[in-house]
């Protein structure tokens, strides 16, 4: 760290304290060549999560309105909004561990469908019915009688996946 007075780089740390929480490190330093001491504040940076959509174009998740889409395909059903967060969690955590924190909107929808087939497969229907966006009754049918003949696999995967 750079002295702010003389400009020299050889500082020593003095005392730390946590701040916020532990969200953040206040660090007294001590300048070795003038011998004045300063602050430093140490914050993590966060590095955020960038959601790629259909058309290429990418913008910063927002787990809000992932729960708001989760929440409409779970509307009038018996899930538990603590489910339903889990599920929000699960699908953050899965695109943290991304090395460039980016995740696709497909993937996103694959996670969902996931979830959903293990909480409430009527809510999968729904979700489905809109992120598949199927063109016709019957292609809507056809994936209602492919859930009825599919079980999921021990992990709650999506069982449409493989038929696709």
């Amino acid at each position: 760290m750079r002295c702010p007075y003389c400009g020299a780089e050889d500082t020593r740390v003095v005392d730390s304290r946590s701040l916020d929480d532990g969200i953040a490190i206040r660090r007294r330093r001590e300048c070795e060549k003038c011998g004045k001491r300063f602050t430093t504040k140490e914050i993590v940076e966060s590095v955020p999560i960038v959601v790629i959509k259909k058309d290429g174009s990418r913008q910063e998740f927002d787990r809000k309105k992932l729960i708001e889409r989760i929440l409409r395909a779970c509307q009038k059903r018996k899930v538990s909004m603590e489910s339903i967060e889990q599920l929000a969690d699960h699908i953050e955590n899965e695109a943290m561990k991304k090395p460039r924190r980016e995740i696709s909107t497909r993937e996103i929808g694959d996670l969902v469908l996931q979830g959903l087939w293990s909480i409430d497969q009527v809510a999968y229907v729904r979700f489905a019915s809109v992120y598949r966006d199927f063109e016709s009754l019957d292609s809507f049918m056809d994936a209602i009688k492919n859930l009825k003949d599919t079980e999921p696999d021990k992990e709650g995967k999506d069982p449409q996946k493989e038929t696709e």
